[in-house]
């Protein structure tokens, strides 16, 4: 998934932003497009992580959802509401995303807990989101960058924290984080490289074999 150039590139230190900061959408916007200038050559995907059974982990669905029905110009979208990518399908989801590409530059979205002090932040970093880790599930790192919400605290019963989340925060977050990529969708060349396998084939296709099966 990274190319050699990203050995050898410094990477950039995390981005972090309140959700009731002024104008967070387009501060969000500006540091995001840093990330993709450079690769805007390459097939962009977003990968949005999380299972409406649970308010907190709802995040990336969201976020997905929102996405898609914003008919983005140049990025792929997986992980909604209606059709999520979870702990349960996450690995072979992950595989078939990577097969159906040539060389994607991949933006993880999910949610996770911290500090009391850090919830209702955005953290936009270099490197994959390691999915599962507030739960301690051992899952593969995905994406190239990522960007997580802090829906709520963690240290202790992380479950149970993210059952009983704001579903307040869940939304504002959603609504700030999709908001900043199509920003970045308006701003980026409008001219997707798609295969010519892909001109046929719509992305839902390629994961309809098996029913959807929530953890």
């Amino acid at each position: 998934m990274n190319g050699n150039n990203r050995l050898f590139s410094k990477k950039r230190p995390p981005f972090r932003i309140h959700m009731d900061e002024p104008d967070v959408q387009s501060l969000l916007a500006e540091e995001l497009v840093q990330y993709f200038h450079s690769y805007e050559h390459r097939e962009l995907v977003v990968i949005c992580i999380g299972t409406d059974r649970s308010t907190g982990d709802a995040l990336g669905p969201l976020v997905g959802s929102k996405l898609e029905e914003a008919s983005l110009g140049r990025f792929h979208v997986y992980g909604t509401l209606s059709n999520p990518i979870h702990a349960v399908n996450l690995e072979e989801r992950f595989s078939a995303i990577l097969q159906t590409y040539r060389r994607p530059y991949v933006l993880a979205i999910d949610a996770c807990l911290g500090r009391l002090n850090s919830v209702g932040k955005v953290v936009l970093a270099d490197g994959p989101v390691q999915p599962g880790a507030a739960v301690n599930k051992k899952l593969p790192p995905v994406g190239d960058i990522h960007m997580t919400g802090i829906v709520n605290i963690a240290g202790m019963m992380e479950y149970f924290m993210l059952q009983n989340t704001r579903l307040h925060t869940v939304m504002q977050l959603a609504e700030i984080i999709a908001g900043s990529i199509q920003k970045v969708d308006q701003q980026l060349p409008n001219d997707k490289p798609v295969h010519p396998l892909l001109h046929t084939l719509k992305p839902q296709l390629l994961f309809r074999a098996k029913k959807e099966t929530h953890p």
